[in-house]
C-alpha cells in the first residue's frame, strides 16, 4: 500500500515540476536570450517482493536547458559580422552622400572654375570675366573646405563613438565577471545542478558584448566563462574583468588608439586585431576609408592649386607684370611621435604634386638607420643613417629632412595631403592680376619675301622662369636660306676687345663660329666661363657696341626652335635675309594664350603620375567610395539574412514553441490528475482495510 502512495505522490510532484517548468517557458517566450527548459526525470529504484521488483514512482533529477553550443557559437559569429558590416555601411554612406553630391560635391565647383577660365580666355580684357573667375575660385575653395570640415567632423564624432563603445565593452565585461561568480556559487550550492536562468543571462550579455567587438569564449569546468578579444587578450577570466581604454595615437594625435588595461599595466593593442562588431567597424572605417578619403580630397585640392599657380606665374597680367599665385597651397602635416625622446625635428615639403599618393608615411629610427614606411601598403625604404640623417630626400612627390638628435625608437608621421583641402585659399584679390597673356610673342619682319611663318612661342622652361625669357632674339635666314643665325640682345658686346659679356649660354659652345660685329672671318668662341654672367673669349677684335651673331643652325620646316626658355616653330620656305623675332609681349591686354593654357589643364593628365585629370582623380575618389558603399550594402544585407537563418536554426532547438508548451501543459495536467486519482484509489483501499480491521 505504501508503494502506491509513494508512487502516486512522486508522479504528482513530477507533474507539478513539469507544469511549473512549462509555465516558466511560456512566461519567457519573448525574453531575449532565454533558452527553453525541460524536466529531466528518472524512475525510482523498484522494491523487491516475492513477485519481483515493484516500481516506486519517478524522481525529478533536474531541469535542463535545451542548448546547443555549436549553434550558439555560430549565431555569435554571424551577429558580430552583421553588426560590423551594418555599422561600416552606415558610416560609409555619410561620405558617399557628401563626396558624390551632384550639386554640393567638388566636381561641379571645378567645372564652374574652368568655365570661368574659358570666359577669361574668350575675353581677356574683360574685368567682369576676371572677377567671375576669382568668384568661382572662391567657390571651389569653399567646396573643398566644406567637404574637408565635414570629414573632420565625422572623424571627431568617431572618436566619441569609439570611446562609448569601449565603455560598453567594459560594462559588459564586468557583468560577465559578476555572473561567473553567481553561477559558480549556484552550482556549488545546488550540488552540481546548473542555474539555467543565470547561464542564459550570461550568454545574453556575451552576445551583446560580441555585437560591440568580436569575442571568443572558453567554458571552464566550474561553470565560469573566460572571454577573449583581439589577438587573444583576456577580457574576463573567472570573476575578474580587464578593461579596454582609449589614448591619443602615438603617431597621429587626432586619432584614438585602443589599449588593454590589466590593473596598473597598459598595453597598446594591435588595432587591426580588433575585428568584428561596432568597435571593429569604427576602426576599419577610420583607417581604411575615412582618412584615405580626406587624403585623396587634399591631393585634388593641392594639385589644382599648384598647377594653376604655376601656369599663372608663366603669364603676364593685365598690367603687363608677371603673374603670381591664385591659391594658397597646403603643406604636408608632420607629427612628432608622442613617445619620442630625442631632439630631432622632421620637416617636409611638396616637390611634385603629380607624384603624390593618398597614403600617410611614418619615418622610423632604429638607432642606426632611418626607414620611411608607406602605411597604405607597409612598403619600407631605407633613407638614411645615424651618420647621415635624411636631408632633402624625395619620394612619392614630397621631400623631407630630419635634423640630428634622434633616439632609437623615435618616429615621425608625415601626411603629405591630409590638410590640402583644409588649407587651400584664394590669395589673389585683384582681377587684373590674372595672367591671361603669354610673356613672349613672335613677329615676322614686314620686309620678308619668303613664305615662312612663325608660331606663337610657348614658355617651356618651367619655374622659376629663365631670366632671359623676354630678351629679344632675332632669327635671320642665311643665303641660301637652309640655315639661320641667332641674334640676341643678351649677347651684345659690352666693351671693346676680346671679352664679350652675355647673360645666357643657351646654344653657345666652344668652337661655335661668330659672324658680324667687326669680328674677322673665321672667328670662333674659344672659352666660356660661368659666373653671375657669362664671359665668352673670342678670337679677333670686335667693334664696341656691335651685335654679336652666334652660331648657324640648320632649318627644317616645323621643327622646334628653342632659346631662353621658349619654343616656337617656323614653317614654310623663308627667303635669304628673312627675319623673325621673339621678344617681350608688351601691350598684351588682348592676349589670351596663357588663359587658354590654364583652361586647357582641365583635360590634361596632370595627376597620379600623369594618368588622369583633376576631375578624373576626383572621380576616382567618388568611384572608390561609391563602390565600397555598394559592396557594404550588398554584403551587409546578405549577412543579415545569414544571421537570421542562424538565429532561426538556434531557436528551432532552444527557442520556446508556444504550441508545444501548451501541449506539454495539458500533458502534465493530465499526469497530475491521473496521479491524484491513483492517490485517491490508494486512500480508498486504505480506508477499506481500516474498516475490515475495525
Amino acid at each position: 500500500m505504501s508503494n502506491l502512495f509513494t508512487s502516486a505522490l512522486s508522479a504528482m510532484n513530477a507533474a507539478q515540476t513539469g507544469m511549473a517548468t512549462t509555465q516558466h517557458n511560456i512566461a519567457n517566450a519573448s525574453t531575449p536570450g532565454f533558452t527553453r527548459q525541460t524536466v529531466v526525470t528518472s524512475p525510482n529504484a523498484g522494491q523487491m517482493t516475492g513477485g519481483g521488483f515493484i516500481g516506486a514512482g519517478v524522481e525529478v533529477s533536474g531541469v535542463r536547458r535545451i542548448y546547443d553550443q555549436y549553434l550558439t557559437n555560430q549565431v555569435r559569429l554571424e551577429q558580430t559580422q552583421s553588426n560590423y558590416l551594418s555599422t561600416y555601411h552606415s558610416s560609409m554612406t555619410q561620405i558617399d552622400n557628401l563626396i558624390a553630391d551632384p550639386t554640393a560635391g567638388a566636381s561641379p565647383a571645378m567645372q564652374d572654375f574652368f568655365n570661368a577660365l574659358n570666359g577669361v580666355a574668350n575675353n581677356p580684357e574683360s574685368v567682369p570675366a576676371r572677377q567671375t573667375l576669382l568668384g568661382t575660385s572662391q567657390f571651389v575653395v569653399n567646396r573643398f573646405q566644406a567637404i574637408d570640415q565635414r570629414l573632420t567632423d565625422i572623424a571627431d564624432g568617431l572618436n566619441g563613438q569609439i570611446t562609448r563603445s569601449i565603455g560598453t565593452v567594459n560594462n559588459y565585461a564586468q557583468q560577465i565577471a559578476t555572473l561567473n561568480g553567481n553561477i559558480k556559487r549556484a552550482i556549488a550550492n545546488g550540488q552540481g545542478q546548473l542555474p539555467n536562468d543565470l547561464l542564459d543571462q550570461r550568454d545574453q550579455v556575451i552576445n551583446q558584448l560580441n555585437q560591440e567587438i568580436k569575442v571568443s569564449v572558453q567554458l571552464q569546468p566550474d561553470g565560469a566563462a573566460n572571454v577573449y578579444v583581439g589577438n587573444g587578450q583576456t577580457l574576463v577570466i573567472d570573476e575578474k574583468s580587464m578593461n579596454l581604454g582609449a589614448i591619443r595615437s602615438e603617431t597621429d594625435p587626432s586619432k584614438l588608439d585602443i589599449v588593454y588595461r590589466d590593473g596598473a599595466n597598459t598595453t597598446l593593442l594591435q588595432q587591426t586585431g580588433l575585428q568584428g562588431g561596432n568597435l571593429g567597424a569604427y576602426l576599419a572605417f577610420r583607417d581604411q576609408s575615412l582618412e584615405p578619403a580626406r587624403n585623396a580630397l587634399g591631393r585634388v585640392a593641392m594639385g589644382l592649386a599648384t598647377k594653376m599657380n604655376e601656369q599663372n606665374q608663366m603669364g603676364l597680367d593685365l598690367n603687363g607684370a608677371a603673374g603670381g599665385n591664385i591659391f594658397n597651397v597646403g603643406a604636408p602635416r608632420v607629427e612628432t611621435g608622442i613617445k619620442n625622446t630625442g631632439t630631432a625635428v622632421a620637416s617636409a615639403t611638396i616637390s611634385d604634386v603629380t607624384q603624390l599618393t593618398t597614403s600617410d608615411y611614418q619615418l622610423r629610427y632604429d638607432g642606426a638607420n632611418y626607414s620611411m614606411v608607406r602605411l597604405s601598403d607597409n612598403t619600407s625604404t631605407n633613407v638614411g643613417t645615424t651618420a647621415a640623417p635624411p636631408s632633402n630626400v624625395t619620394m612619392d612627390g614630397f621631400t623631407f629632412s630630419v635634423s640630428a638628435g634622434a633616439i632609437k625608437g623615435d618616429t615621425f608621421l608625415i601626411r603629405p595631403t591630409a590638410d590640402g583641402a583644409r588649407d587651400i585659399r584664394v590669395t589673389m584679390s585683384n582681377p587684373a592680376n590674372i595672367a591671361a597673356a603669354a610673356p613672349v610673342r613672335s613677329n615676322a619682319d614686314l620686309t620678308n619675301t619668303g613664305s615662312g611663318i612663325i608660331s606663337a612661342p610657348v614658355v617651356t622652361s618651367g619655374l622659376p622662369l629663365n631670366v632671359n625669357l623676354q630678351s629679344p632674339v632675332t632669327l635671320t635666314f642665311n643665303d641660301p636660306p637652309t640655315t639661320y643665325s641667332q641674334i640676341s640682345s643678351n649677347a651684345m658686346i659690352a666693351v671693346g676687345g676680346t671679352d664679350v659679356t652675355v647673360a645666357s649660354t643657351t646654344n653657345m659652345a666652344v668652337g661655335m663660329p661668330i659672324t658680324g660685329g667687326g669680328f674677322p672671318a673665321g672667328a670662333t668662341i674659344t672659352s666660356i666661363t660661368n659666373g653671375t654672367t657669362f664671359v665668352a673669349s673670342v678670337a679677333g677684335t670686335p667693334g664696341v657696341g656691335q651685335t654679336l651673331k652666334i652660331g648657324s643652325y640648320a632649318y627644317t620646316s616645323g621643327n622646334d626652335i628653342s632659346f631662353n626658355g621658349w619654343t616656337a616653330q617656323i614653317s614654310g620656305t623663308p627667303a635669304a635675309g628673312d627675319v623673325f623675332t621673339v621678344g617681350a609681349n608688351t601691350n598684351a591686354t588682348g592676349d589670351n594664350r596663357n588663359a587658354l593654357l590654364m583652361s586647357g589643364m582641365q583635360n590634361q593628365n596632370l595627376m597620379a603620375d600623369g594618368t588622369t585629370t583633376f576631375q578624373g582623380i576626383y572621380g576616382q575618389l567618388v568611384g572608390e567610395i561609391g563602390a565600397k558603399t555598394h559592396e557594404l550594402a550588398v554584403t551587409s544585407q546578405a549577412q543579415i539574412s545569414m544571421t537570421a537563418q542562424s538565429v532561426a536554426q538556434q531557436q528551432a532547438v532552444s527557442g520556446v514553441n508556444l504550441d508545444e508548451e501548451a501541449a506539454n501543459l495539458m500533458l502534465y495536467q493530465r499526469a497530475y490528475q491521473a496521479a491524484a486519482k491513483a492517490m485517491q484509489v490508494a486512500n480508498t483501499m486504505f480506508d477499506a482495510l481500516m474498516a475490515i480491521g475495525g
